[in-house]
């Protein structure tokens, strides 16, 4: 199938970036005209792009070997050698120790602490104000993953650490680096500093400590990692772990908002079951649609052959999960939101729904995430009414995928239920 852009496929996709305000709108009228396999004819900047089942296979399992995770991209400068952009047995390695702290097995544990936190943060609303969501559940995320994984209680730093971690974000995010690697970024060096600073101090003070915790921390102590390398991997679950589940959390409100039928269904289900049906379905839908981590990019090693054509070694991809969660020929209504379509057994094939990858290298902490969201999301409505304001939402694309320019509800206390349903 033909990769070239076509004088009318060029002016669709111009349309589309200024509709929708996001490259995301080009992708999907280039996939649409072209198909799933093609590149972007930019100066300076011409990656190839894949999606759909068989490319996600190929990608991440059955000649995953054929690319490479770490890459020049300013994601490589902030997380060092952190789990996420290294190859091989380094990859390996601190995963195999960073595994036991995530594990299905743990979660329970966790509950108490989730949903603590959650409470801790809603405990400032007061009836009537307008909350962002994704303002606030950063906060909720970013008290869980320091509290879970460091045993740190974040709460009185959120203040002063706050624009680092947002700086942070900002500085991996894409930008015009894409098209020149060298441009001058004023405004990174002093928060990113503080940043490192501030996990130096945390990882000093543990290792000054008599007593240990079982925490992921420990593991990475024990195990004899440096404190750079532990740096590495406690920025990299910071950022990657907080990031994801505020996006998650931030986008759900937004579908509850502009479906409020769905919203409603939802507030009766989780009032009168333990576990709601309807809350993983919306959960699931709302990672088809918007995918934290919408975009894997890839620096191909040797040629890497499809059966659309063939990439190059030492050629960029990227392969798409937003695009192949949106693929007209396996979801039918792709566009829409319908949480129901994961509650029928519809089979689809398999690495068709990729929210957290695949393979050996998908996302380690998705079991984790999806219990935090279950908890956090059914506390929020059990004791909280939100209206959305109404808003214009688009897609924006960050480190993750997020709602630009966040997602305004008014709350205010449902005065009949606690988390205990009394």
């Amino acid at each position: 199938m033909s990769q070239q852009l076509s004088p009318e496929t060029g002016r669709a996709a111009l349309k589309a970036l200024l509709q929708e305000r996001s490259p995301l709108g080009p992708l999907k009228v280039m996939a649409q005209h072209i198909g799933r396999f093609f590149q972007i004819p930019l100066p300076f900047f011409h990656p190839y792009i894949v999606f759909g089942p068989e490319a996600n296979r190929k990608v991440l399992v059955t000649e995953r070997d054929k690319v490479l995770w770490r890459n020049t991209d300013p994601v490589t400068d902030v997380l060092n050698h952190g789990v996420l952009i290294v190859d091989g047995g380094e990859h390996d390695h601190y995963r195999k120790l960073m595994e036991p702290s995530l594990h299905p097995s743990t979660l329970p544990g966790y509950t108490p602490l989730i949903l603590s936190h959650t409470e801790r943060v809603t405990s400032q609303w007061r009836d009537g104000d307008v909350v962002d969501m994704l303002v606030e559940g950063r906060k909720i995320a970013l008290l869980i993953i320091m509290d879970a994984l460091f045993s740190k209680d974040f709460w009185n730093d959120i203040p002063r650490i706050w624009n680092p971690i947002l700086k942070a974000i900002e500085f991996i995010s894409p930008g015009a680096w894409i098209l020149w690697r060298k441009i001058p970024r004023p405004g990174f060096r002093k928060p990113l500093k503080e940043l490192d600073d501030y996990l130096f101090a945390i990882i000093e003070e543990r290792q000054k400590r008599v007593e240990t915790k079982a925490d992921l921390l420990q593991h990475l102590i024990d195990a004899g990692l440096s404190k750079q390398l532990i740096r590495d991997q406690m920025l990299t679950m910071m950022i990657a772990g907080h990031d994801t589940s505020t996006a998650l959390l931030a986008w759900v409100f937004a579908m509850l908002g502009q479906h409020p039928e769905v919203h409603q269904r939802l507030v009766n289900e989780v009032d009168t079951l333990e576990k709601s049906p309807l809350l993983d379905q919306v959960i699931k839908e709302t990672l088809r649609l918007y995918p934290p981590i919408h975009i894997g990019n890839r620096r191909v090693a040797e040629d890497f052959h499809f059966d659309e054509g063939t990439i190059p070694a030492g050629e960029r991809m990227f392969y798409s999960i937003y695009l192949t969660h949106r693929d007209e020929s396996i979801w039918k209504d792709a566009e829409d939101f319908c949480p129901e379509r994961f509650a029928h057994g519809r089979k689809t094939p398999p690495f068709a729904y990729v929210p957290f990858g695949g393979g050996p290298r998908s996302c380690i902490g998705a079991a984790f995430g999806q219990a935090e969201a279950r908890l956090v999301i059914a506390y929020l409505l059990k004791n909280f009414s939100f209206e959305f304001t109404g808003h214009p939402i688009h897609a924006h694309m960050g480190a993750t995928l997020e709602p630009r320019p966040g997602v305004k509800m008014k709350v205010n206390k449902r005065k009949l239920n606690s988390i205990n349903g009394t």
